[in-house]
């Protein structure tokens, strides 16, 4: 049997009535946090329209990546001593009150109630979906399990806006948050019937502790530093910035010292260890590209009168550029990974440039272009990333580091949101209305954005240069 036969052959096979239904399972928790963020991103300026809160648009996505980062860390620990059916059906319920609160918030700060649940929920539900991938396939069929997985993420690119905006023209942007609810009950109903506990094949243990210490400061620390950015001032402002920072050394001053349950290695933010410069590098353009998914739905609106599927569309092309290019260069040999990492940064770097003009200036088929280009950038390089990062690691620190990029990736969209919104704030987008000066604002945001890229930048060379000798 030829490799087409086989794989046909395991695609029926996981397709068929045994498997089908634990699929099904594992991607609806998948794609309740994929599509989540999107659906959010275009429904923001209907939103904002009804219960106002322009100036607490970065706590939404602040406060749900902190949810999803800490959810992320307690989920496997929770798995090891409770199974997964305990912990996702309360995930789904957690995701599903989360819902519920955004959907009759009267007023914004109700909202970031809603979305931290909303995080703490996902976070837990797409950690918990791949552990229960293990269990609930046989080895042979993982592969497609985890790539029926992929597939869904790339499709909540194209489904979360339309759902989005499709509220927004022909309902309520309540509707959309009671939509996501109806679907996580449905998926703790399931999951109760499904998963049942002589089948969950996790070993329980007590041995791990859960790193209540150390997420604290890393969570006080972002909202130390997105309160900075509520009323901007001369005085408060710099001093919760510098207590956020404050926390944030103590964060990694604390998880250095328990060698034995770090949730980083061993010096993560560094320019001169090579794995700390690549993890560097991960942190600062996640910091320095979340700007368009917060303020580009709202100002693609109210500058370029462009509509609420419009603008969510606009942003989804970054996950259908980074899906696309990924799909095209996975069969670029490892020693061309220097190169793509390199042109992939280099081409996220471009992108901000491009939104510094096109934000303000337009036309919106000219952002939808940069921010496919920065998709496709980060598409280009993360899968070389992740391989250089786990090489330079070694044998031992494998595991730890591969699970510490994506949750730098969020801390750094977590801390950009802040950031961010310290920015839009100082430059008063709540109180500009005239498109003149609401394109001052838009410049000044992603403006604002380019010296993290600048240090991003700093960290690919150091991060390259070090995987070279590496190879070498």
């Amino acid at each position: 049997m030829n490799d087409s036969s086989q794989s046909f052959v395991k695609w029926r096979e996981i397709l068929c009535r045994e498997h089908a239904l634990a699929l099904s399972l594992v991607c609806l928790g998948v794609w309740l946090h994929a599509a989540d963020s999107l659906l959010v991103a275009t429904m923001m300026p209907a939103i904002i329209e009804d219960i106002g809160g322009t100036h607490l648009i970065s706590w939404t996505v602040a406060l749900y990546e902190i949810g999803s980062i800490v959810a992320g860390a307690a989920s496997g620990l929770l798995a090891m001593r409770q199974g997964i059916r305990i912990p996702m059906i309360g995930a789904a319920l957690l995701f599903a009150a989360g819902c519920m609160v955004s959907a009759t918030a009267p007023e914004m700060w109700i909202m970031l109630v809603g979305r931290l649940m909303q995080g703490f929920g996902g976070g837990g539900l797409m950690a918990l979906s791949f552990v229960a991938t293990s269990l609930l396939f046989p080895e042979r069929l993982m592969a497609r399990a985890l790539g029926a997985i992929s597939t869904l993420w790339g499709i909540s690119a194209f489904t979360g806006p339309l759902i989005g905006g499709l509220f927004i023209k022909y309902g309520t942007w309540r509707g959309g948050f009671w939509f996501f609810c109806l679907q996580a009950i449905v998926l703790a109903i399931w999951v109760a019937w499904k998963i049942k506990p002589p089948k969950s094949k996790v070993a329980k243990t007590p041995q791990n502790r859960f790193p209540i210490l150390r997420l604290a400061c890393l969570s006080l620390s972002v909202i130390l530093i997105a309160y900075a950015g509520v009323d901007v001032s001369v005085i408060w402002t710099p001093i919760f910035v510098g207590a956020g920072v404050i926390c944030i050394v103590l964060f990694l001053r604390l998880d250095s010292a328990r060698d034995a349950n770090r949730l980083l290695p061993l010096h993560p933010i560094s320019l001169t260890d090579p794995v700390g410069a690549g993890l560097t590098m991960v942190l600062c353009f996640s910091i320095a590209t979340i700007a368009v998914s917060i303020y580009g739905p709202l100002l693609i609106i109210l500058l370029h009168g462009g509509s609420a599927l419009t603008a969510g569309y606009i942003i989804a092309c970054s996950s259908i550029g980074w899906a696309s290019v990924a799909f095209f260069i996975s069969g670029v040999p490892t020693r061309y990974g220097g190169q793509m990492i390199a042109t992939g940064m280099a081409l996220v770097t471009l992108s901000i440039f491009g939104f510094v003009y096109s934000i303000s200036n337009g036309p919106t088929w000219l952002i939808a272009i940069f921010t496919t280009i920065e998709g496709a950038g980060f598409g280009m390089a993360w899968t070389f990333i992740l391989h250089r990062a786990t090489v330079l690691a070694g044998p031992s620190e494998i595991e730890r580091v591969s699970a510490a990029i994506p949750t730098i990736q969020r801390l750094g969209y977590a801390l950009g949101a802040a950031y961010i919104g310290i920015v839009a704030n100082w430059a008063g987008i709540e109180e500009r209305s005239d498109t003149a000066l609401l394109g001052e604002v838009g410049f000044i945001i992603f403006t604002a954005c380019l010296p993290i890229a600048a240090v991003g930048i700093i960290a690919t060379a150091r991060f390259i240069l070090a995987s070279e000798r590496a190879d070498g």
